[in-house]
């Protein structure tokens, strides 16, 4: 009897399957247009993510340290007042970002409060956050999926890597640890278990890399806004539970949720990570702009360089 069953399963599985590779592939271009839109927004009267270092181009002009080579001295610029300065290259070293976007089946969740999926909202946001980073010269890539890659189509084949997908959807990247010189931006609901989560983040963080979370969640998740009979249905298979009075429910509920992020904070704190908790309701724009300037800003904790502490000493560019 179970052998007859286990054709009729695989059969359902994989109509089930296609049809759900048809949806997102048909979704997708939408995804990528928006992205593009909201990219262009951010984009927009923002600086790169400029570093001194080897390279070709001009960057700012610094005062001549003690001890350094008189060769590296600009003496014409020197000449325009009593102090020694040194003529910075921007740094043109490609920088490593590891991007997840969540696509388990509880980022499916859209409640009537908002207009779009968690699973959208987190994809829109990957995909505008790979093309703000591309074009500032960094290399994006996605654990498991994607090697990292500064092409200017990356939306592209960012997109026809999930098409091809036909891994399982973990809510958090699996077995992966960047290296210390790159920086992580994980994008999920983080409904996952507490020590799940914390334990995910400790191990990305393993080699020392920099790192960056945001909760994308629907805004009934926030206010619990149900009142009577209602049965929760968990989507990735723990079952159901009803709620005589959902109501009654409310105020446990948000306790629980204080107390998990409390514990994810305290994680990326420990971690010298940032942690954002972002609203489909809100704009992606806004979420955007604070990752690219996170992004931007040294690591927590980071020691700085004699340069920056001179950072009062640099000469505006003429």
């Amino acid at each position: 009897m179970v052998e007859r069953q286990a054709p009729r399963q695989e059969a359902k599985a994989a109509q089930h399957a296609s049809g759900a590779a048809r949806v997102l592939a048909e979704s997708l271009p939408r995804l990528i247009l928006e992205a593009r839109r909201i990219a262009a927004t951010v984009i927009h009267g923002l600086h790169g993510r400029r570093r001194a270092g080897p390279g070709e181009n001009f960057w700012q002009y610094r005062r001549f340290l003690s001890g350094e080579p008189a060769r590296r001295v600009d003496w014409r610029r020197s000449a325009r007042d009593d102090h020694l300065y040194v003529r910075e290259r921007e740094w043109e070293a490609a920088h490593t970002v590891w991007i997840w976007a969540d696509r388990s089946p509880s980022m499916l969740f859209s409640s009537p409060l908002a207009h779009t999926s968690k699973l959208e909202r987190g994809m829109i946001i990957a995909f505008a956050l790979a093309e703000i980073l591309v074009q500032a010269g960094e290399r994006i890539g996605v654990p498991n999926l994607m090697r990292p890659t500064g092409s200017r189509n990356v939306l592209d084949k960012l997109a026809n890597a999930i098409i091809h997908d036909a891994s399982e959807r973990p809510s958090l990247p699996q077995s992966f640890a960047p290296s210390s010189l790159a920086e992580m931006v994980v994008v999920s609901d983080l409904w996952s278990p507490t020590s799940a989560v914390c334990k995910t983040l400790s191990g990305l963080a393993a080699n020392g890399a920099h790192g960056h979370v945001v909760q994308v969640v629907d805004p009934a998740e926030e206010t619990f806004p149900y009142s009577g009979r209602i049965e929760f249905i968990e989507p990735e298979g723990a079952g159901s539970i009803t709620a005589g009075r959902a109501e009654a429910w409310k105020g446990e509920y948000e306790t629980r949720v204080a107390h998990h992020r409390a514990a994810i904070r305290a994680e990326t704190d420990r971690l010298g990570w940032s942690f954002t908790i972002h609203r489909t309701d809100r704009p992606s724009a806004e979420l955007l702009l604070a990752l690219h300037g996170r992004l931007s800003a040294p690591p927590a904790g980071a020691q700085m360089s004699a340069h920056a502490r001179l950072a009062g000493q640099i000469a505006p560019t003429p």
